[in-house]
């Protein structure tokens, strides 16, 4: 029986931060969970596509949008789960019990948040997120999907913007489990932008886009 799990991940430039993540996966190569990686990148210019290929993942390349990018990764699984992790996050050990466990429910799930930092800001932001995954079903993308793919098909999948992808399609998802395993992500954005600036931001982006503001230039307002 082929392993379950399709590893999606999209890049853009990720070379500082994709080795620490594809690390982190190995434990789902020895305990046999992952299926084949996928990296769909989005034009790097750096060491990221190097890196990914020395890893034996599958590549998938086309435009910078990080939803185009991930509806091209995951069309390309094979798996009958598909685990869809950003770049800059990487799962902390003995993640593939909790997934392992998980996967007889059949049901979509995400990681716990927690950020590669210490202080009561970053706990405060990461809480505020898993709070926000557990009672309205909007997880964070940096807490990676677990989602089946028959699921994800269903939902009509990842639609092809900038920003966003991620609500867009958990909107159509329901009863999403978390998982008591956490995925530490980069905190280097709200360090440089300051906590709970970046907090506000996130907030008001995410009420701009239920408004129905669009996507492409949420996404322009969000990267200045």
């Amino acid at each position: 029986m082929p392993a379950p799990i399709s590893i999606v991940i999209p890049t853009l430039n990720a070379a500082e931060t994709l080795p620490a993540t594809l690390q982190a996966l190995m434990e789902g190569l020895h305990t046999g969970l992952i299926r084949e990686l996928i990296v769909t990148d989005g034009g790097s210019t750096d060491q990221t596509l190097e890196i990914a290929d020395e890893a034996g993942a599958e590549i998938v390349t086309g435009a910078a949008s990080r939803g185009g990018q991930l509806r091209r990764g995951c069309k390309q699984a094979r798996g009958e789960w598909l685990l869809v992790l950003h770049a800059d996050t990487v799962l902390e050990d003995g993640w593939t019990k909790a997934v392992g466990d998980h996967l007889r429910s059949g049901k979509p799930a995400v990681f716990r948040l927690a950020f590669r930092a210490a202080g009561f800001a970053p706990g405060w932001v990461a809480g505020w997120a898993n709070l926000r995954s557990r009672v309205l079903g909007l997880p964070y993308g940096d807490q990676g999907l677990l989602i089946p793919r028959r699921t994800y098909e269903q939902a009509g999948g990842f639609p092809d913007q900038p920003l966003m992808e991620d609500v867009a399609l958990m909107r159509r998802v329901r009863g999403v489990a978390l998982l008591p395993s956490r995925a530490l992500t980069s905190a280097d954005r709200y360090q440089k932008a300051g906590w709970m600036r970046r907090g506000a931001r996130n907030l008001w982006t995410l009420l701009r886009y239920f408004l129905g503001a669009d996507p492409a230039k949420l996404a322009r307002a969000y990267r200045r």
